[in-house]
């Protein structure tokens, strides 16, 4: 494969990574299967609200699109990790053919049923949450580095012309056809992605010279998403705003319907004009970053779409209701973009699969539990009181979370390779342990205030790179004597920790070294479980 050169000229330049042919095809491919999935949806969502006068069934529909990602995210980041990530994809295409296909034939027969819509969308949306992960970590195999940022803003404006084009038209066949042209439709896409995939030759994957298996690379995930406090800021941020937020989607189709007087095809164009504001948010997104912070992005966002929510309740004209919902596509693309943005920034390559995939699993827990939640309340207390309920806890919470603010992502979480090579006195099978590793200090009393600071600053790294326990110690007979030490899984994962410590990193460990006396570097070791079978039993 031809490497990829950048060409500094054009690394700022937006449309620049369509000048990689790979990156082109795929995202022209991904914007036709989006496309269709859109219609798929459409379709989906209008026939359980023809079948079915029930809001709950509504909302399990939307339930079972999202909840699969929720609960499969974390094991398709593993998977898109260590798996060849393009033959991954094409089964997942294939899984979901199978399901569109399903679809126009019982659709064609009269055959479907609620109970089969939602089964069936459940099968799709376990396709699609395998094949998520997997699409996004192509991406550095398509542009080079300098081109990445403005590659990950085209797939997201391809996602909203999709977002635009997918519900309008598949709401105009599913109008004029019926539903069974409408899955036909998106059964046809499928056949375009999977060329794209078997034209696409995938570069061997570079990672760490230790390969990670499933439930290693699983616990490694889970351990960094637990460690990470960045993380968890943009997580507990996500969550709320989505939980609330994800009230219109999961009731838009009794919208179009009951409160708005529309049809199959009005309903589709309501889609498409969320689509369209989301673009349209997306080209002023670059001037309000230059403005406005994050934070304050995000309660704007928030009180835009609690606006609609509320103005939706007085059941306005159509024309009206395609303004409100083009402002609610700016206000999501808005949401969507900074939260995405801000996972993004805080997360080093090695763990950006598995990371971001816990980012998905709140984002799609958020819109599922959302789903069902305010199914259930328009069910019990009527539409527009749920939608005003929900209007008023995404004002409420967009406020109270504007206290708690998102990482600023300017760390430096390139590989520093700071660490010396362990010194051992023989080879060390990877699989051995838990390893045991102590680093000792030599630290002044005026110094060990500031030292414990550092080093307590430098435990969350140790946690997110590997260690399940860390701590520190002090020598009864010496108190300058001060032990940092933590447990690692196995000798191959603390390798792993080697190769994983940040240039960010790199500068908190040499604040700690600043405060180590001798001529010496603090002396390390590692410490191996002996197994039972190599123990002397006398």
């Amino acid at each position: 494969m031809t490497q990829l050169q950048p060409d500094k000229a054009e690394a700022g330049s937006a449309l620049a990574p369509f000048h990689h042919t790979a990156f082109a095809v795929l995202w022209t491919a991904t914007v036709i299967g989006n496309t269709g999935t859109y219609m798929r949806d459409v379709a989906s969502a209008w026939l359980v609200a023809d079948l079915s006068a029930s809001p709950g069934a509504v909302g399990l529909i939307q339930a079972a699109g999202t909840l699969p990602i929720f609960l499969l995210a974390l094991p398709a980041g593993v998977l898109a990790d260590i798996l060849d990530r393009r033959k991954l994809l094409m089964a997942m295409q294939v899984v979901l053919l199978a399901v569109s296909l399903t679809l126009t034939l019982l659709a064609w027969r009269g055959l479907i049923t609620v109970e089969l819509l939602i089964g069936l969308t459940l099968v799709g949306g376990t396709a699609a949450a395998i094949a998520g992960p997997a699409w996004q970590s192509t991406v550095p195999d398509l542009v080079p580095r300098l081109q990445l940022r403005n590659a990950i803003a085209l797939n997201s404006v391809g996602i909203n012309v999709s977002r635009s084009i997918g519900p309008a038209v598949g709401g105009i066949l599913l109008g004029a056809f019926g539903a069974a042209i409408a899955y036909a439709a998106d059964l046809a896409t499928y056949l375009f992605v999977i060329g794209a995939l078997l034209w696409w030759q995938s570069p061997r994957a570079e990672g760490s010279h230790i390969p990670e298996h499933f439930f290693g690379a699983f616990r490694a995930g889970l351990r960094y998403a637990r460690s990470s406090r960045k993380l968890h800021v943009v997580l507990l941020r996500a969550g709320v705003y989505f939980i609330f937020a994800s009230a219109t989607w999961a009731l838009l189709p009794l919208v179009a319907k009951d409160l708005l007087g529309g049809g199959a095809s009005f309903f589709g164009l309501l889609l498409g004009a969320v689509g369209a504001g989301a673009i349209g948010g997306a080209t002023i997104l670059p001037r309000l970053r230059s403005r406005l912070s994050s934070d304050a992005i995000l309660l704007g966002s928030a009180i835009l779409s609690a606006g609609v929510m509320v103005v939706l309740t007085f059941a306005p004209p159509q024309g009206a209701a395609f303004i409100c919902l083009f402002l609610l596509g700016s206000a999501w693309i808005a949401a969507l973009t900074v939260l995405n943005g801000v996972a993004q920034a805080v997360l080093p390559n090695w763990v950006r699969g598995r990371a971001l995939a816990v980012y998905l699993t709140v984002f799609n827990g958020a819109m599922t539990a959302g789903s069902i939640a305010w199914g259930i309340t328009a069910e019990t207390l009527g539409l527009t009181t749920t939608l005003l309920i929900a209007a008023a806890g995404l004002t409420l919470s967009a406020v109270l979370m504007h206290l708690i603010k998102l990482p600023l992502g300017e760390d430096d979480l390139t590989a520093s390779h700071h660490w010396p090579e362990p010194i051992v006195a023989d080879s060390v099978a990877h699989d051995q342990g838990p390893v045991m590793v102590q680093v000792e200090y030599s630290v002044t009393a005026d110094d060990r205030p500031a030292f414990l600071r550092a080093l307590n600053l430098h435990a969350e790294a140790r946690r997110r790179d590997g260690a399940y326990l860390w701590g520190v110690s002090e020598d009864a007979a010496n108190p300058e004597q001060i032990i940092e030490w933590f447990f690692v899984e196995s000798w191959a994962e603390h390798l792993r920790q080697h190769e994983r410590a940040s240039q960010a990193d790199a500068e908190i460990h040499g604040q700690i070294i600043n405060y180590h006396q001798g001529e010496k570097r603090p002396v390390v070791r590692h410490l191996i479980a002996i197994s039972a079978r190599n123990r002397d039993v006398k």
